[in-house]
């Protein structure tokens, strides 16, 4: 749930008691990573809040232009918590950022977006509450290198853990490998990320997260998953970005690392964050009515069709880089169809079907992956819900069977279309299919152009211009 409210007072005190010596705020750019500025204790003050602090958004990738570059960060008190990671205690706070020439929130301000996203809930008045609980997978590797530039390309990716160092003469090779596909809740000792991944739970926790559980996913060579308790959309989006931000550095601390590639590895599981919601008015889950399909209500079953409708649209956000396509292909349990159905992996849009708690009831949209700013993914999600519901959009029939064994013209008859096979098509179909996104002011046309203009340029130019290490082997002898 969100944070109480906190006070100057209440940072301040933290500050003595814990002997702080740097404050730290932090911020995402455009497109989700975490940035930061650090400052001595001596020279904050309470003045920090209210007027926030300068800085260069000419250097910050999907910001501002050098020649208009000046920008403020403004820390949120709400997110307070101590930096596990830096020597000199450390008290660290989220920033959302001010445009100095208006003193309104930026537009391509993503945590600012998130938060109008939830406004334009309450001003429906369709809900007044959304919750979020994303699922976001990871893999840890011994080793990786990569490079590029005009006469090389390659990537090198260790594990070992991985199944095929089996044979791999390590003095002596004790064979406890996770075998391929075979990874999900593998036990001890074949799970050796088990201690990795308890001492990150330990650091989750202490940072604020709550942790409900952790295994091996199928993924061999590891990749793994810990789950969070749900919270409101902006705190979840917090709450995922310090999650990635832990994941990372203790795996660093152990002289590992840790991805959230979509698709790291060929023929392996690809790493997915299915994002679990819910609408909530006046105390009550909208999303539950006993009696019907998967025990969802009319209005559940119109957000799912307002998602399934949108969600090439959504793609650009869910599906942000040209690696997410390499995850969306049949045979990895990935969710290529939208369609829905109660417990069925095989399908776009899943009813969770372990809890019949009315309170539990939620609906789980499976083709987002990692790599997105949890941002723009959750807001863009109930935007394109909240449109379902308002145009009263019914999905195509709920599907049942494993819809992997269906063939195309089954598909068709039922109605079950597919998601962008690349990038390029789920930003062509964003530039069509925004204007839901605009409502309330929640997204803006100024950040839709600047994504749709930086992600064609810098990722599927990038990509597409190079020649692909698997072109060597299928046609340079032609």
């Amino acid at each position: 749930m969100p944070p109480s409210t906190l006070t100057p007072r209440d940072v301040f005190r933290t500050i003595k008691e814990k002997d702080i010596r740097y404050v730290d705020l932090k911020y995402v750019d455009l497109f989700g990573r975490m940035l930061h500025l650090s400052l001595p204790v001596g020279v904050f003050d309470e003045d920090l809040f209210i007027n926030g602090l300068n800085f260069d958004g000419s250097s910050v990738r999907g910001f501002q232009s050098i020649h208009d570059s000046d920008m403020i960060m403004k820390p949120d008190i709400n997110t307070m918590f101590i930096d596990p990671f830096m020597d000199d205690p450390t008290l660290s706070f989220f920033c959302n950022i001010i445009n100095p020439r208006t003193q309104d929130l930026y537009t391509r301000d993503t945590r600012a977006l998130a938060a109008r996203a939830e406004r334009y809930v309450r001003q429906s008045r369709l809900a007044d509450t959304a919750f979020f609980g994303p699922e976001l997978e990871f893999y840890v590797f011994d080793d990786v290198r990569f490079h590029q530039d005009t006469r090389q390309g390659f990537y090198h990716i260790d594990s070992k853990a991985g199944f095929w160092n089996m044979g791999r003469d390590e003095g002596p090779n004790i064979a406890y490998k996770v075998g391929q596909k075979r990874g999900y809740s593998a036990s001890l000792p074949i799970d050796t990320f088990h201690n990795l991944r308890a001492k990150m739970c330990n650091v989750l926790m202490a940072v604020g997260i709550d942790v409900e559980l952790h295994h091996g996913e199928v993924g061999s060579g590891g990749q793994n998953e810990i789950g969070m308790r749900f919270s409101t959309l902006t705190d979840m989006a917090d709450r995922a970005i310090k999650y990635k931000y832990v994941i990372k550095n203790v795996a660093h601390r152990y002289g590992k690392t840790a991805t959230f590639m979509p698709k790291p590895l060929f023929q392996e599981a690809g790493s997915g964050m299915h994002v679990n919601m819910s609408l909530w008015k006046d105390n009550k889950n909208l999303f539950y009515a006993s009696g019907r399909y998967g025990e969802i209500s009319e209005t559940a079953e119109y957000f799912i069709g307002g998602v399934l409708e949108h969600a090439p649209a959504i793609s650009a956000f869910c599906n942000p880089t040209t690696n997410s396509y390499r995850r969306l292909v049949p045979g990895y349990e990935a969710p290529i169809n939208r369609a829905y159905s109660a417990s069925n992996r095989s399908v776009s849009v899943r009813i969770p079907m372990g809890a019949s708690s009315p309170k539990a009831k939620r609906i789980e949209y499976r083709t987002p992956d990692p790599s997105s700013n949890p941002y723009l993914a959750f807001a863009a999600i109930l935007m394109a819900g909240l449109d379902g519901i308002e145009r009263k959009l019914k999905p195509p029939a709920p599907i049942d069977d494993d819809i992997y064994e269906m063939d195309p013209k089954e598909l068709e008859d039922l109605g079950i279309l597919g998601i962008p096979a690349d990038l390029a098509e789920a930003l062509q179909a964003l530039r069509q299919d925004h204007e839901f996104l605009l409502r309330g002011g929640v997204f803006t046309p100024d950040l839709i152009e600047t994504w749709l203009r930086m992600k064609q340029k810098d990722e599927v130019d990038y990509v597409r211009l190079r020649p692909h290490p698997g072109e060597f082997s299928l046609y340079f002898d032609t």
